[in-house]
Formats: structure tokens, C-alpha cells, sequence
């Protein structure tokens, strides 16, 4: 599993004074100097009522004036940021802010804490009452939006005492990074695929089949029709007979996760109850908004299918590259194993960002056959594009197949699929519905294409990736097929 160590670090900081007067009357106080009004209306008619007004009015002026000198200042109040878990989508982070101050008086806070667009939509106000001298903590919980490095803000404070007539205000340099990991599978969904590939592993085990791979299983005595290549000649002359290598299937493979960082995987996805609700009662003006408001896009889809995919591979013994391409290669980790180096391909996979222009499918072809020269499998999550002519992710494709096992798959708009499927009421919904239809059919008959040379292909839309991604792994690995 990930380590929990990728959450970020507490940050803790003395207040300092926000402006330059930091202080100012409350609401309370305000209307009790307006209520000092009411006693200048009988001063129409008797003049001593109107000094009863300035009175009144002093009186208040001079309980503010005490209870702000009595506010301790910005610099005696410490404030500390701290994350229980690391913050990646699909999953709710909690913050700890504390507060500490060293004065007698109890303090009523009121903390904003300026986290980015990516962390939370809009930052909202805390209420706490702080104790002197003690740890006072508050907790609220968000849920990331994008992926990828971004900086937390300052926490603003403003406090006052529990008379309420003057606030301070205060701001905490809290600055810190935060990097928001792809959707990290810890639950007992994973639980599930982990037994499975155990299971897989001891069958393996129980079955070893010689002869096949070019792993060394033994030695014996050289038989006839023998393959000349595999006499071990340091072992022939030690016996005084020609002696043979046995092999046997390789068990710990090559496992590359490719993903196609281009236009196409700029789509966001919205939830299927949102997005039926989003069609019918929008202006097709205001759809475009909603979606870039809501949602993951594609290749966030894909970045936690590969984290994933990657924590089952190295659960089973097998070594676990990356690639992510745009016009040039994002990111690249070479085939490893250990949990160090899957801490390298989640903080890859956070990183990685869709480009606007189209990818180079055939520069990520050989490139990836210059780096795994030997057989392995490789895990290629990408879109096709609709052109007339054939998209150059296939030829990509076919160019990895006479060297690797290829499961290819291919991100599906399930706006597409509804609109094809859905019965149309009218001439503009049958137009629509047969374009639809007819970038279905192109697709489908691509990816036959592709299966007909001997690939594994998927078409899914984007939140059944990661269950169909990590059955088709286990299925190669029962199957032996690298």
C-alpha cells in the first residue's frame, strides 16, 4: 500500500498584525453606539436627554478601549497547520488548525484558512473560543479537485474577547507546497485484486513449466535433439559429459504503464446522476461550464488506474515502468520494484499534466521499445481520435505488437454512448444520434483491428477503468501470456 508519509508536513507560524491599524469595533459594538440615537430623540423636546447621549456613547467608547487593550497582540498568538492523510482525489483530507496565545483572557477566533482552487471551491470561516495557554484545535475536511503540486496560503485570524466590542486582525504565514496525488485504492476493493493475484502466484508456483521461457530452472544430461545453444560448457567439462540448461517460464515480468497525455485526455467526466441532471435543465451555452467546474478529467482517470495497476504488479513480483507522453515524454520511471519505487511512479503520476495539441504516438513507440528491449506487457490508456484517416495511436500500437503483449485502452465519452443509444424525439436528436452512432461503429471497428494482430483491447468509460484494467492484468498473469 502507499505509505502515509506523503502527507505534507505540519507548518506552524506566530501571527503578525494584518494592516496597518489591525483592530476595529465590532457589529456588536456599533449598534450599541447607533442604540445612543434613541436617547436624542427626547432631547428635542428637554436638553439634558441629549447629554444622556454623549454618556452613553462614552460609556461604550471607553468598554471598547479597555476590552482591546486587554486583546493580547499578534505576535503572543501561534498558529499550526497539520494534514492526517495525503490529500489526493476522490477521497477527503482533514486539516488540524491549532491555536495557542499567552495571555489571561479567552479568546473568540474566527480563521480563514487560503487554500488553492485545487484543494477546496471556496475557503469558508471557522469559529473557535481559545483558551489561555492551551492547544486548541479545530478540524474540516475537503476533498481535492486537480491533481499536482500547488501552495496552501496564509490562515487569516480575527479574534476578540467574550465582551465582543473590539476584533484584531492577524494573518499566520502558513505558506507550504501540497502535491495532490492520482486517486489512491486502499479500501477493500484492492483487498480483493491483492488475494486474487496471490492465489494467481501459488498456482504458478505448483505448475512450473519447463522448456518454455528463458529463465534457468536446472541442469541435466544432454539429451538428443537438444537445442546445442543451452550445453553449459563450464559444466560439461567439470563431468565429463555434455551437460544442458532447463528453463522455464519467466514469472517476474516487465509491466509498462503508458498514458497518453494529449488533447483527447483533457475531457472531464461528469458523474452519471449530475450529467443527466446537467442536460436537461441546462442551456447548451452553460454545459461547458459546468463540466470544467465538475468532475476529473480523463487522465485522472487514467493516473489512478495506474497507481493501481502498479501497486497489484509489484504486489505480484512484477517490475513496474512509466511512461507519460504529450509531444515529448512527461515523465519516465524504469521498470523497478520495492515500495520506494512506487512512492517514485505516484509522485510521476501527480505530476503529469494534458497537453493542449495532439501526442506523439510514434516518438512514445520507440522510445518505448528503445528502453524494453526484451518481451513484456505493456498497459497503453489512450483515446482515439476521429479523423478520416486512421489515428496514429494505431500504427503506435501495431508497432509495439510484434514485440510486447499490448492491452490497449481506449477512454470512451459516455456523453456519446447516451446520445447514441438514446431514441430520438426529433430531426436535430436523429442527426445527432446517427453522428453518434457512426463514431461508435469507427471505433469498434479500430479496435477489432487491433485484436485481430493479437492485442487485448478495451473501450470503457472512464469510471470502470480501474476494476476492468486490474481483471485483464490478472487474467494475463493466470494465462502466462508474457
Amino acid at each position: 500500500m502507499i505509505s502515509t508519509s506523503l502527507h505534507p508536513e505540519p507548518a506552524r507560524a506566530v501571527c503578525q498584525p494584518r494592516g496597518r491599524v489591525p483592530l476595529g469595533l465590532t457589529p456588536r459594538a456599533i449598534w450599541l453606539l447607533a442604540a445612543g440615537l434613541l436617547l436624542a430623540l427626547p432631547g428635542f423636546f428637554r436638553a439634558s436627554w441629549g447629554y444622556g447621549m454623549l454618556v452613553w456613547d462614552a460609556l461604550v467608547l471607553l468598554a471598547a478601549i479597555l476590552d482591546g487593550w486587554r486583546l493580547p497582540a499578534a505576535r503572543r498568538i501561534a498558529v499550526e497547520r497539520s494534514w492526517s492523510n495525503a490529500p489526493s482525489l476522490d477521497s477527503e483530507t482533514e486539516i488540524e488548525l491549532a491555536v495557542t496565545h499567552e495571555c489571561a483572557t479567552i479568546l473568540e477566533c474566527k480563521l480563514m484558512d487560503d487554500l488553492p482552487e485545487a484543494l477546496v471551491a471556496v475557503p469558508t470561516t471557522h469559529a473557535l473560543r481559545v483558551f489561555p495557554r492551551v492547544r486548541t484545535t479545530l478540524r474540516y475536511r475537503i476533498e481535492p479537485r486537480d491533481r499536482g503540486d500547488v501552495e496552501a496560503g496564509a490562515v487569516y485570524l480575527r479574534y476578540g474577547s467574550p465582551l465582543g466590542l473590539v476584533e484584531k486582525w492577524a494573518i499566520a504565514p502558513l505558506q507550504q507546497p501540497v502535491r495532490i496525488y492520482p486517486a489512491l485504492r486502499q479500501g477493500e476493493d484492492q483487498e480483493i485484486y491483492l488475494a486474487r493475484g496471490r492465489q494467481i502466484e501459488l498456482q504458478l508456483r505448483q505448475v512450473r513449466e519447463r522448456g518454455l521461457g528463458r529463465d534457468f530452472e536446472s541442469l541435466r544430461e544432454y539429451l538428443e535433439g537438444d537445442d546445442l545453444r543451452d550445453v553449459c560448457w563450464t559444466a560439461t567439462a567439470r563431468r565429463g559429459q555434455l551437460i544442458t540448461r532447463r528453463y522455464q517460464t519467466e514469472r517476474s515480468q516487465a509491466v509498462w504503464i503508458v498514458l497518453d497525455a494529449g488533447r483527447l485526455l483533457q475531457g472531464r467526466i461528469l458523474p452519471e446522476s449530475e450529467s443527466e441532471s446537467a442536460h436537461a435543465t441546462e442551456p447548451a451555452g452553460e454545459r461547458g461550464s459546468n463540466i470544467a467546474r465538475r468532475g476529473h478529467s480523463k487522465l485522472d482517470y487514467a493516473c489512478s488506474t495506474a497507481v493501481a495497476l502498479a501497486q497489484l504488479a509489484l504486489y505480484s513480483g512484477d517490475r513496474v515502468g512509466l511512461l507519460v507522453y504529450g509531444q515529448h515524454v512527461q515523465q519516465r520511471v524504469l521498470p523497478g520494484r520495492g515500495h520506494a519505487h512506487l512512492r517514485q511512479i505516484v509522485e510521476a503520476l501527480s505530476q503529469a499534466r494534458a497537453e493542449a495539441s495532439e501526442a506523439d504516438h510514434l516518438r512514445a513507440t520507440a522510445t518505448l521499445n528503445r528502453w524494453q528491449p526484451r518481451r513484456a506487457l505493456i498497459l497503453w490508456i489512450t483515446d482515439l481520435a476521429e479523423t478520416a484517416m486512421r489515428p496514429e495511436v494505431i500504427d503506435g500500437a501495431m508497432q509495439l505488437l510484434h514485440r510486447h503483449v499490448l492491452l490497449f485502452v481506449a477512454m470512451a465519452q459516455p456523453d456519446v454512448a447516451a446520445i447514441a443509444n438514446a431514441r430520438p424525439r426529433n430531426v436535430e436528436e436523429m442527426f445527432r444520434a446517427s453522428a453518434a452512432q457512426e463514431l461508435t461503429t469507427r471505433r469498434e471497428l479500430l479496435l477489432a483491428r487491433l485484436r485481430e494482430q493479437g492485442a487485448l483491447t478495451l473501450d470503457l468509460d472512464p469510471a470502470q477503468l480501474t476494476s476492468a484494467v486490474l481483471n485483464q492484468y490478472l487474467k494475463v498473469k493466470e494465462r502466462a501470456m508474457v
